[in-house]
């Protein structure tokens, strides 16, 4: 009988040294090897020293949530990346730094990019993390309707940028003319044209969200969304330039990658997205935040990244249509092995699970 009774505390003493034993394995295993280091290859490595990489967006735009919330959030610190970034005006401008490699990545609107680099200019789109038209015209109180802007004005960045290119596509559609209705090339972001608008200055501009919330809330109209204009429309999309993806193709892994990742944290942590959206737009009121981060951290998103080659086909015969000079080819404006890569990897399928669509 105290044999029995030796022979049971000796058998759960070693079953409990066993899973001791088991657990401290387990613990080491996922300190050397954590769940899905595997299937993200382009993680720093310890100790290596991050490398500073020089950064514009052409517009303050909360189509750019992503970008500012992996800055914020320490994202791209994970993948060795140290940015530097500046706010260039206007798409022809950027091109032309991106040309000059006076700056390794664009974060900008395609379709304000894509006539550019169709007529020739160096640079490809790499990713295209959002994908539609999130534009309205918005006007004053006493204007209803795009027939009310007759003898009026409408402000945008510069002749020739994505938002002047839209406003004649509308008014062409609509059979107005640049005589009928004034379009005031202004500088500037849209903040600034918006303020303009309400100083009288002009009588409309087209807007993103979250302006087009805060316009509603000054009593302001939206008279048109854009999207009824059935462009074949590619959005906040990252941009490099040859010497950048010859040079140093491991950095433009890593910075696809970052952005994928930082699509991911931005739909988990809404709150962390609207911080940075509300630090860059200057607007603390989180009603009109909230309508931006549903636009543009759920509704647009694409989380394979990949640039839609059909759209930017698409995209470089409206340019064409409209005067561009065409150059390139429409296969040549861009290079989606970076992002095919993420899937490759096991990356996106580690990041989003069943959820990646």
């Amino acid at each position: 009988m105290n044999d029995r009774r030796f022979l049971g505390r000796h058998n759960s003493s070693n079953s409990r040294q066993s899973w001791l034993g088991l657990a401290l394995l387990v613990v080491l295993i996922v300190l050397i090897d954590p769940p899905g280091s595997q299937a993200n290859p382009f993680l720093a490595k310890a100790g290596e020293a991050p490398t500073t990489v020089h950064v514009a967006t052409c517009a303050v735009s909360g189509g750019f949530v992503h970008l500012y919330t992996a800055m914020d959030n320490g994202i791209f610190d994970k993948y060795g990346i140290k940015i530097e970034h500046k706010f260039i005006s206007g798409s022809a401008m950027n091109l032309a730094a991106l040309s000059a490699d006076e700056i390794s990545f664009l974060y900008c609107a395609a379709d304000g990019t894509i006539p550019g680099l169709a007529s020739g200019i160096d640079g490809k789109l790499i990713a295209s993390p959002l994908i539609g038209l999130p534009y309205v015209l918005l006007a004053q109180k006493d204007i209803k309707r795009l027939e009310d802007l007759k003898g009026k004005s409408i402000g945008v960045s510069r002749a020739g940028d994505l938002d002047d290119r839209l406003m004649k596509t509308m008014l062409k559609k609509f059979n107005l003319s640049t005589a009928d209705v004034i379009i005031r090339p202004m500088g500037g972001s849209q903040p600034e044209r918006y303020n303009a608008m309400v100083a009288g200055i002009i009588q409309a501009a087209p807007v993103t969200p979250p302006l087009d919330a805060r316009g509603k809330k000054d009593g302001l109209n939206v008279i048109y969304n854009l999207k009824e204009l059935n462009l074949p429309f590619i959005y906040s999309s990252l941009h490099t330039n040859p010497k950048t993806m010859k040079e140093r193709p491991q950095l433009v892994q890593r910075f696809v990658a970052a952005i994928a990742e930082s699509l991911y944290f931005a739909e988990k942590n809404p709150e962390k997205a609207k911080a940075s959206l509300s630090k860059v737009l200057k607007i603390p009121d989180m009603e009109t935040l909230q309508t931006a981060y549903d636009t543009y951290a759920v509704s647009l998103v694409n989380r394979g990244m990949l640039v839609p080659a059909n759209a930017l086909a698409g995209a470089v015969e409206v340019a064409r249509e409209t005067g561009t000079n065409v150059r390139k080819k429409p296969a040549e404006l861009f290079d989606n092995s970076f992002a095919e890569h993420l899937t490759k990897s096991g990356f996106l399928k580690e990041l989003w699970g069943g959820e990646l669509r």
